[in-house]
């Protein structure tokens, strides 16, 4: 028995159909599928023994009104299911659809892969029985409305699946839900996604000066690390280029492809801190978002997170990241589920560490874990050599922001520069050539558009007045309190580590840059 599918043109009249149908079943054809359109019949059908397309086509034209019969390969309703299964097989997310009665009547292969199961295990099973009864497809199926982007955390005998989904009803010509079909989107791929949109451009080994002698061998050696997993500690002043240098060393590692995640440790809140490096469940606590949050630590998945002034760590986070280094796993705040992740720790800090341990104000256990391996950032005062490169370089970027031409610094200016010791180091002088950009009017930086905060004939003449005499001990003691908070301000991130470097309050610092009319530290 040999099954053919055929098209037949014939032109329309009373009882063709019939006529057709009568010719087959005399030669005991039995006709399998039709599928009729105007003018044209599709045929699907069983063949006997000894009966070929040949002697179909002779007795099919000895119907009045046919005109052509030919061979096909598909059936019309085959064909636009090949093309709908070639559709689904092509995108790029997974696919999955379920019908009234909530069994799977579609998955495409992505959705294989995202809930490690295979097509063929899937189809005709209650989606319940395959991810969960509390999926929101199950909801969208009673209620009819649709929904976006909600995060799923499945534990399934299958493993842990992870992962964002959107669905819509499937509905009849009278309104009724009769299914819903769900894109679905692997979580990691989510986060790529994310990270591929939002990434600054990234600094390489080959973007960072190293002019100095003092700098080549650190450069050296953290290219020879990054190609590992190790912790990394980077130790230097404010200013020096601690986030670049992670940045490097992450573009060469392993995990270039994956995010960089950078977070100020003294710039956020002890609980604000923690909920963006944890995450948090739903209703975890009053204002938290619907559907929870996942955490930096989720968000940074086989790749880097930086953890900058890691000594402003509360002792409960410091205790919370010693876990994580150690267990390889987070808990969102709210939940009991541990959550696998796989990141390498960068961490950076200007304060005196083994001192802080000594005052009990950092874990000596996380201290070792952390300073695996330690690379010291020199100040720019240590490498003045670098000056000149650095005022190239920040010429060459702030001719495109400021929409400047400025082309070369005269001698006398980068003199000046040189000559200064920089306590806000690269930092400070990219500010300082920021400035001197938006005063100069031509191609040329001159020495009197260097303008240096610190430098010592303003600092000589605080104690007199404008005339020269001798001031107050009051007018005095306040233009030297303004003057330091001003350092403090210009050396310091935020606000509240200013404060905290000057041995006041938060509320004490602001109502003095209020009294002073300083900018605002925040």
């Amino acid at each position: 028995m040999a099954i053919l599918r055929f098209r037949i043109v014939y032109q329309d009249r009373v009882g063709i159909l019939s006529d057709i149908a009568r010719e087959l079943s005399l030669q005991q054809v039995n006709i399998i599928t039709l599928e009729l359109s105007p003018n044209v019949m599709f045929m699907e059908a069983e063949l006997p023994t000894g009966l070929d397309f040949s002697r179909i086509n002779l007795l099919l034209h000895k119907v009045e009104g046919v005109k052509d019969v030919e061979l096909i390969e598909r059936m019309p309703h085959q064909e636009r299911e090949w093309h709908l299964q070639a559709l689904l097989d092509s995108i790029s997310d997974g696919i999955l659809a379920i019908d009234q009665e909530g069994k799977i009547v579609t998955i495409n292969p992505v959705a294989e892969t995202i809930f490690r199961i295979k097509r063929q295990e899937a189809l005709g099973r209650p989606v319940a029985e395959i991810l969960s009864p509390d999926i929101p497809m199950l909801k969208c199926l009673q209620d009819g409305q649709p929904y976006s982007h909600k995060e799923m955390i499945l534990n399934t005998r299958r493993g842990r699946l992870h992962f964002l989904t959107t669905g819509r009803p499937i509905k009849d010509e009278k309104g009724r839900v009769i299914g819903v079909v769900a894109s679905i989107k692997d979580m990691s791929e989510v986060r790529q996604l994310v990270y591929s949109v939002t990434q600054p451009p990234m600094t390489t080994f080959a973007d960072i000066l190293k002019t100095s002698p003092s700098l080549r061998p650190l450069i050296d050696l953290a290219q020879t690390v990054a190609r590992g997993n190790s912790t990394i500690l980077i130790r230097g002043e404010s200013g020096t280029g601690k986030e670049l240098l992670a940045r490097a060393i992450h573009m060469a590692s392993r995990r270039r492809g994956k995010p960089f995640v950078p977070i100020n440790c003294a710039a956020l809140p002890d609980s604000l801190l923690e909920a963006e490096l944890f995450g948090y469940g739903e209703g975890a606590f009053t204002g938290a978002k619907k559907g929870g949050k996942q955490g930096l630590f989720e968000f940074a998945h086989q790749g880097t997170l930086f953890l900058d002034e890691i000594g402003e760590l509360s002792p409960h986070l410091q205790a919370k990241l010693l876990r994580v280094l150690q267990e390889g796993r987070v808990r969102r705040i709210g939940e009991q589920e541990e959550i696998p992740v796989d990141v390498r720790i960068i961490c950076a800090t200007h304060r005196n560490l083994e001192e802080m341990i000594g005052n009990g104000r950092f874990r000596e256990d996380l201290y070792y874990r952390l300073n695996v391996v330690p690379l010291y950032l020199p100040p720019l005062r240590e490498r003045k050599e670098d000056i000149p490169g650095l005022v190239k370089s920040f010429i060459e970027k702030f001719n495109q922001r400021l929409d400047k031409n400025v082309q070369v610094i005269e001698p006398q200016a980068l003199k000046r520069l040189e000559s200064y010791d920089w306590p806000g180091n690269i930092r400070e002088l990219e500010n300082v050539i920021e400035r001197a950009m938006n005063l100069a009017a031509g191609p040329r930086l001159q020495e009197q558009h260097i303008l240096l905060e610190r430098n010592q004939e303003v600092r000589s003449t605080l104690p007199r007045n404008n005339f020269g005499e001798m001031r107050t001990l009051a007018e005095i003691v306040a233009e030297v309190e303004k003057e330091v908070i001003r350092q403090a301000l210009s050396r310091y991130k935020s606000g509240r580590q200013a404060a905290k470097a000057l041995g006041l309050s938060h509320t004490a610092l602001q109502n003095k840059i209020k009294k002073y009319q300083l900018a605002d530290g925040n």
